[in-house]
């Protein structure tokens, strides 16, 4: 396939679905929130893989869009984009693994300490190599996970010792509530953030994730940091998607069956034909990341597929290597063993199946299976 390349350990003939990840897209995404936060930096969220789609080709489309500083969340996973990128800014947002800071060094990582132990390791490190070594200092300013306190952060400001022993490179904190641009909770976080940062070392600034780098200004500091944006998921749970879809998932039709009315299909006979039906089988199920929960019953938002022009809903539990689909009302010449159904696309969305799923889209994206041939369209050349 011209201008595409996929895993060779899995073709598209082979697997029972195909994921084409649009490397274009993903680059026209990472370029609209660049023009949105200047002149604040944008960097990429590039953690689990790069959401799930494949960290190596999606940090090499976004250096070549101009990105130039990428936020990890272990140091497994920054060692991948570090062998891709030699020469790009990385951090390691889960900090400094005790007693590993000689491996940051080695492959020029910045670790984010949230805690004073971490900063004090750090920066005994740095001198002890004698070296001032680059770092973000995490504030928790509200979301209670990582981060330091307020009276850390009074601690700190008090011991110059450990304050001054390394290069202070960026000062961060993380929204709570985003994806809500009204929350007050958010404008609460600001005033936090500037309250504290003040009194620690000058040094760039940074606290919008995707959501925040859309709910302006206030919130792009010096940097901002977008990951499921980039992806092609919605930030904002109440408003139409800005972004393009970066994903696809594809399959075909393995058979299609007649069941009469008042025939039941698939585990707990949880759905009943009210008339004579076609039902489509096709082979993704929720080892796949096709969640169990996409189907449910009594709705009138029902999830489905894309196939021969329409919609179609799921008929049935989904399980584990396939679900079940209604075509019924689909000329029955339309539907066939190989017809090809879209799952995810131009007409279904991430955000279409998380809703369905009652979940996220950032689950979805992650949880897309092993078992589909994986297909990059545009790839960029390696570094």
């Amino acid at each position: 396939m011209a201008g595409m390349n996929s895993e060779p350990y899995l073709s598209p003939g082979v697997a029972g679905a195909t994921l084409t990840v649009d490397l274009t897209a993903l680059s026209a995404n990472f370029t609209k929130l660049k023009m949105l936060c200047g002149p604040a930096e944008c960097a990429a969220a590039v953690k689990g893989d790069a959401y799930g789609i494949g960290a190596r080709q999606t940090v090499l489309a976004l250096h070549e869009s101009g990105c130039r500083t990428f936020f990890v969340a272990q140091l497994g996973e920054a060692a991948e984009v570090r062998a891709a990128l030699p020469h790009a800014t990385i951090y390691v947002l889960n900090g400094l693994v005790a007693a590993l800071a000689p491996a940051y060094r080695k492959m020029r990582l910045r670790p984010v300490l949230g805690s004073l132990d971490e900063v004090a390791e750090w920066s005994a490190y740095c001198r002890g190599c004698g070296e001032k070594l680059a770092a973000a200092v995490h504030i928790d300013s509200g979301i209670n996970r990582l981060g330091l306190s307020a009276p850390d952060v009074d601690s700190l400001a008090r011991t110059p010792e450990i304050r001054d022993g390394f290069e202070w490179a960026l000062i961060m904190s993380h929204l709570a509530c985003a994806d809500m641009p009204d929350a007050a909770m958010n404008r609460d976080q600001v005033e936090l953030f500037d309250e504290l940062r003040v009194r620690l070392p000058r040094a760039p600034a940074s606290m919008a994730n995707s959501g925040g780098t859309l709910n302006g200004a206030a919130y792009h500091y010096d940097m901002v940091r977008p990951g499921i944006a980039l992806y092609g998921g919605n930030p904002h749970n109440r408003t139409a998607n800005p972004m393009q879809g970066v994903v696809s998932l594809a399959s075909s039709v393995l058979q299609v069956r007649d069941v009469p009315a008042g025939g039941t299909v698939g585990y707990g006979a949880a759905w009943t034909a009210e008339r004579p039906s076609r039902i489509a089988i096709v082979p993704v199920g929720y080892f796949d990341g096709y969640f169990r929960s996409t189907f449910r019953t009594g709705t009138d938002d029902p999830a489905g597929v894309f196939i021969a022009g329409a919609f179609a809903p799921l008929a049935g539990r989904v399980s584990m290597d396939m679900i079940t689909v209604d075509v019924t009302d689909i000329a029955s010449e339309k539907v066939h063993r190989g017809t090809k159904v879209e799952l995810i696309g131009p007409n279904i969305s991430v955000n279409d199946v998380a809703r369905w799923a009652g979940t996220i889209p950032y689950e979805v994206l992650t949880a897309l299976g092993s078992r589909f041939a994986r297909v990059y369209s545009n790839p960029p050349l390696e570094q």
